[in-house]
């Protein structure tokens, strides 16, 4: 370990994975059974139909050997998973740019890579901040350049607090675009099932609370990020876009009544995820062709 090195810094000093690539046919039966999910009378199901932004969450999917999973349900190694210690995981954002959407039933294939790494002091410790860069292609075009920001954490956190959850109070919000949900364990168990996540803290009570320190289940960060473009898609079907921005910035619990509000901006469209709780636990950004 170099001289004034933070035993997280030593820890990836030398992690330098290389790219990946991989292929998915794009079969149209994820994206039937996300349309279900979000309760489309007309589900997207036809070859050569458009992936709404941020649909290839369903696909290129790893389904690790259940003796490869940590004790928290995560696989407990991966080509992009930092080698810290007891490592703990969240999903703090990302980005996408999208030249042309990826289309149903077509041979497509990613490149991921790894961006960048940086290590940051936080409230309780250090945190590794994770960029992957993913590529996606299609025939001999590039369609689809996506940035994920993953923060780790290395050893047990602290105790979370004593958030107190009440399913019967319903968030203010005064935005021209709204979409109410209240998220239960049906629902978050079949959005796990869909992009392959058994992170235990989305489906398993007891854990979460008990172990992670949570109040209830965690609704996952990808799924508040699909709301928010899926308040877009249904407000403004016409509009094509073109680039699309979020952050995920306090949990969402199961049950809680959440708004995704939203509304026209120059050029694209502003989203949040409020709850009673507080009124911007998700934001996101959108720009149109």
């Amino acid at each position: 370990m170099q001289f004034g090195m933070s035993p997280l810094q030593a820890s990836v000093e030398s992690w330098k994975p290389g790219p990946v690539t991989e292929e998915d046919l794009l079969p149209a039966g994820p994206v039937a059974a996300l349309s279900a999910l979000f309760d489309e009378a007309e589900p997207i199901a036809t070859v050569g139909d458009a992936l709404p932004p941020l649909w290839h969450w369903l696909y290129f999917l790893n389904w690790p050997t259940q003796q490869d999973l940590g004790a928290d349900g995560h696989p407990a190694h991966g080509r992009f998973l930092p080698p810290i210690p007891d490592r703990q995981r969240m999903f703090a954002g990302g980005r996408c740019t999208i030249a042309e959407p990826l289309r149903l039933g077509e041979r497509a294939e990613r490149v991921s890579s790894l961006q960048k790494v940086v290590v940051k002091q936080g409230r309780s410790g250090g945190l590794l901040f994770v960029t992957q860069r993913h590529e996606f292609r299609q025939g001999d075009r590039v369609c689809q350049v996506e940035e994920q920001d993953i923060v780790y954490r290395s050893g047990r956190s602290a105790a979370r607090g004593t958030t107190v959850l009440d399913e019967s109070a319903v968030p203010t919000a005064d935005a021209p675009w709204k979409l109410a949900v209240q998220p239960d364990p049906t629902l978050l168990f079949r959005f796990s099932a869909l992009t392959a996540n058994a992170h235990r803290i989305h489906y398993d009570a007891p854990y979460a609370q008990d172990t992670e320190g949570y109040p209830g289940l965690v609704v996952h960060g990808p799924l508040l990020a699909l709301l928010m473009l899926e308040l877009v898609r249904r407000n403004d079907p016409s509009r094509r876009v073109r680039s699309l921005s979020y952050r995920l910035r306090s949990p969402v619990f199961s049950g809680e009544r959440l708004f995704v509000c939203g509304a026209l901006s120059d050029g694209g469209a502003e989203m949040q995820v409020a709850t009673p709780r507080q009124a911007q636990h998700a934001t996101g950004e959108v720009t149109f062709a």
